[in-house]
């Protein structure tokens, strides 16, 4: 009986989606933002809400964060997304700025204005705004 109580335990431990969020500092113009509208962002295809310039951070691209960001919001593998930045260098467009840890991240937009960054919902507190969520499994 124990044994299935432990079982049990450890697979919903593993199987519970864990959830993300897109957040911002708490006095930005930013409202809540689509999926459409995110992914723009990060690919650096809007680059300006009215008079706000959006500088988007990711983190750096081992991070289990990122790779959920990519696939779920971005709808990219890693390589889709290489390829991609590789043309749009020739272009004279370069990625978002990359952050190593999350707090790096919260910090950036703490205080640059127009930044948004991606970290799980559990690091985000009152002082940032969430512009959007979502899970992953």
């Amino acid at each position: 009986m124990i044994k299935k109580i432990l079982l049990l335990f450890f697979l919903s431990f593993f199987l519970h989606a864990q959830e993300f969020a897109v957040v911002t500092k708490l006095n930005s113009p930013l409202s809540f933002l689509s999926k459409a509208k995110v992914k723009m962002i990060f690919l650096k295809k809007q680059k300006m809400s009215g008079n706000t310039v959006l500088v988007p951070i990711n983190l750096s691209p081992t991070n289990k964060v990122r790779k959920s960001f990519e696939h779920t919001i971005l709808g990219m593998s890693r390589n889709r997304l290489k390829s991609f930045w590789t043309k749009e260098h020739y272009l004279g467009h370069r990625p978002p700025l990359t952050m190593n840890s999350f707090n790096s991240v919260l910090s950036f937009v703490k205080k640059i204005d127009g930044s948004i960054g991606y970290v799980p919902l559990n690091e985000v507190n009152k002082e940032f705004k969430i512009l959007y969520k979502w899970e992953d499994q």
